[in-house]
């Protein structure tokens, strides 16, 4: 198959899962900018979405853990295979795991609750110094017509990026809080190199090296609309063994925190620092 461009597709497109029988799913691929891999948060929002089928309408995700296996390929599409793992009054728990002919590519555990009416508390906020999304000094890391995303660093140590997906998405809770899971995996990246000696903030900085997603958990804490403006705000805590650890918030042009993330990084100096060709 070939497998469109993704500055051509839709996210919806992507959300769209075919039933190939009892708790199976199979979604579509498509082309990212930096060739031959699938974009890791594509796998997860599917696999998110595979399992919010076998959930009551009811209940909500509140978070996920997720761990990539293999490179998913542009080339075949990805069978969601879900697993009910348990069904509580309260909460439930998924398992899916993405295959290709290669294998799983990813296996992710989901956790759903019924809404509850609690204590709210928020404690993270937007920086009032921080430029909103349409300032013109901000560097545009978009993805053509679908992801839209702007570096925007908070200090020197609090590194982020303003993202929203660039399509109207309706009012279906479940469609934004893939998209917000889409989203996130990508902010991660540039805080996982910044304690790098060899890191500079510059646009070049991330052709020194080879980098990959290892594992990612986000927790959903409130609605948010993910086609309009999140501000990720990004910590890394260290380098080791060629792995890095980066934490993470997803707080709204409006302020309000709608999710915090990790996700563990490969990172490794290229020794051909050679820019790949567009």
């Amino acid at each position: 198959m070939t497998a469109p461009k993704i500055r051509d597709v839709d996210f919806r497109d992507l959300m769209h899962l075919e039933p190939h029988g009892p708790d199976t799913y199979v979604g579509i691929v498509a082309c990212y900018p930096w060739g031959q891999r699938l974009f890791g948060g594509q796998v997860v929002a599917q696999a998110l979405r595979a399992a919010i089928h076998t959930v009551d309408t009811e209940r909500r995700a509140h978070s996920l853990h997720s761990y990539f296996i293999r490179p998913g390929s542009p080339d075949e599409p990805i069978r969601f295979e879900v697993e009910r793992l348990r069904d509580g009054r309260s909460f439930c728990t998924r398992q899916v795991v993405a295959r290709q002919s290669a294998g799983a590519i990813l296996n992710l555990s989901v956790s759903f609750q019924v809404a509850e009416d609690e204590a709210d508390v928020q404690a993270n906020s937007i920086p009032d110094t921080l430029p909103g999304p349409t300032d013109p000094s901000l560097l545009d890391y978009s993805w053509g017509s679908l992801l839209e995303r702007k570096s925007a660093d908070a200090s020197d140590t609090r590194l982020g990026y303003w993202i929203r997906l660039d399509t109207e998405l309706g009012d279906d809770p479940d469609l934004h809080l893939c998209g917000l899971a889409f989203m996130s995996d990508a902010a991660p990246s540039r805080a996982g190199r910044s304690l790098h000696p060899d890191f500079t903030n510059d646009p070049s900085d991330r052709f020194k090296f080879i980098g990959a997603s290892l594992d990612h958990s986000l927790w959903f804490h409130r609605p948010s609309r993910a086609d309009e403006w999140h501000w990720f705000d990004l910590k890394s805590h260290g380098l080791s063994g060629g792995r890095g650890l980066v934490s993470g918030d997803a707080i709204t042009e409006a302020g309000v925190h709608a999710a915090s993330f990790t996700q563990e990084v490969l990172l490794r100096r290229r020794r051909d620092e050679k820019a790949p060709e567009a």
